[in-house]
């Protein structure tokens, strides 16, 4: 898709994780693509630059944050995290006053978020009450996207959050989101619950995937389909959109098949947000070990969005 150049703020993340490495190892490709606007300040550019040994590139242009700590690559820090998070909200910030087109996150440590006193327990919480809008987390490549209708809550909540009138608004919203054709919706239990032998959420499901298809006009909405098939190659040629019920059910095999690929986005929000499909990588900090590719197709996806609207 050809497109005139757009700006675009980078929260940079935990600074004890690999997020600034990535951020200057893939900077002279993304400059070629956008302008960067790297939400940090000189003081902690200059303290990770010396520690990776890499040359602070003449063109970073940067968006001052927080307050300056010391790095400390692989620990979990309050302080690290208090930066992280003010860094996405100077890029929030940003992309709320139109200042840039979208917003690009390099990868948080949530301990530390929950040890620096932040309220949310990552980029998406905050963005749904920022925002007031129930923001959908999708993660995926070219190949394949999986959206989680629900997120970061223990396997045991799961099964009473599953009402037909929250999976409609969500299959709602994620249609208006990117206007699907076909999207695989996995059930809840093995086998989809074998007509309720072994569970009867997937009755919530179904309800909802046919009202969603009636107000659509269309059979979008597949399903419920049964979750240890839902992956195979043989889907996967009729499928590039599936909606999990859980975190692990969509993530896992995701990340099996393509872990460097894949990207996370947030739908249904007012703003461009998209980051990178993977952790801190406390093991590898300051290493010089990092892979970018997550990173890069994260603001490819902002990019095509950006000038998509």
């Amino acid at each position: 898709m050809s497109r005139t150049k757009k700006k675009l703020a980078i929260s940079i993340g935990d600074l004890n994780g690999i997020g600034v490495e990535i951020a200057l190892k893939a900077h002279k490709e993304v400059k070629k693509l956008c302008d960067p606007i790297y939400c940090i300040d000189e003081t902690m550019l200059k303290q990770a630059s010396s520690l990776l040994r890499t040359k602070l590139p003449d063109d970073f242009t940067l968006k001052r944050v927080g307050e300056a700590f010391t790095i400390e690559p692989g620990q979990i820090s309050a302080k690290s995290g208090r930066y992280a998070y003010d860094s996405f909200m100077t890029a929030i910030a940003l992309a709320k006053e139109k200042q840039v087109d979208g917003i690009v996150t390099l990868p948080i440590h949530k301990k530390a978020w929950e040890e620096a006193g932040v309220a949310y327990k990552g980029h998406t919480d905050a963005l749904r009450d920022i925002f007031k809008k129930e923001a959908i987390m999708m993660l995926g490549c070219e190949a394949m996207y999986v959206a989680l209708f629900s997120e970061h809550i223990p396997l045991k909540e799961v099964a009473n959050t599953l009402t037909t009138p929250a999976l409609l608004r969500f299959f709602l919203d994620f249609y208006e989101s990117i206007h699907p054709q076909k999207v695989a919706v996995l059930g809840l239990n093995p086998h989809a619950g074998d007509g309720g032998v072994l569970g009867d959420e997937e009755r919530f499901i179904e309800e909802a995937i046919q009202q969603a298809n009636n107000q659509i006009g269309f059979a979008c909405f597949i399903g419920p389909q049964v979750p240890d098939i839902a992956f195979t190659p043989h889907n996967r040629k009729h499928y590039r959109y599936f909606i999990a019920m859980y975190h692990d059910q969509g993530l896992a095999p995701l990340k099996a098949l393509y872990f460097d690929q894949s990207i996370n986005v947030s739908l249904n929000l007012p703003i461009i947000r998209t980051s990178v499909d993977h952790g801190t990588a406390f093991d590898i900090a300051y290493k010089n070990q990092a892979n970018t590719t997550s990173y890069l197709n994260a603001l490819e996806y902002a990019l095509d969005l950006a000038t998509s609207r």
